[in-house]
């Protein structure tokens, strides 16, 4: 499968330096970046498409959105955080009409998922996004 080239994956953390990186089960990377960064006490975590085992979960905006927080969700929480400690995320679309759906699944997504204030957010439409992808989205999470 070449969407999943770095199979040696796990969800713990190796120590580099000042900095950890996060290995999770939830993205494997495609590409020279790795899944999560924590450092200072911030979690960085990099960008996540709709995609599971190797591939997007369908061509829709909507199903796309749900798939990439489930990885969010579980990175984060690889690394030691759940997703009421997300201060930030940032919401590329490759089509700003798919604005509203977006929105309604990212909303709902984080309510079911108990959080209780919502984190701060930039939402922007992209000419192109990683693999012809819907949605995109990263997060800054406190440890």
């Amino acid at each position: 499968n070449l969407l999943y080239r770095n199979t040696i994956r796990s969800s713990t953390s190796k120590s580099s330096g000042q900095k950890e990186v996060v290995y999770s089960d939830y993205c494997k990377p495609v590409a020279a970046y790795s899944a999560a960064i924590k450092a200072n006490g911030l979690i960085f975590v990099s960008g996540q498409l709709g995609v599971k085992d190797g591939k997007f979960v369908s061509d829709d905006a909507s199903d796309q959105t749900e798939q990439a927080l489930v990885n969010l969700k579980g990175i984060i929480e690889d690394a030691g955080s759940d997703l009421n400690k997300v201060t930030k995320t940032t919401v590329l679309l490759a089509d700003i009409n798919d604005f509203s759906t977006v929105n309604e699944v990212y909303a709902n997504f984080f309510k079911r998922s108990g959080v209780t204030e919502f984190p701060a957010r930039a939402c922007y439409a992209v000419a192109n996004l990683p693999l012809n992808a819907k949605v995109e989205i990263e997060a800054f999470a406190i440890e």
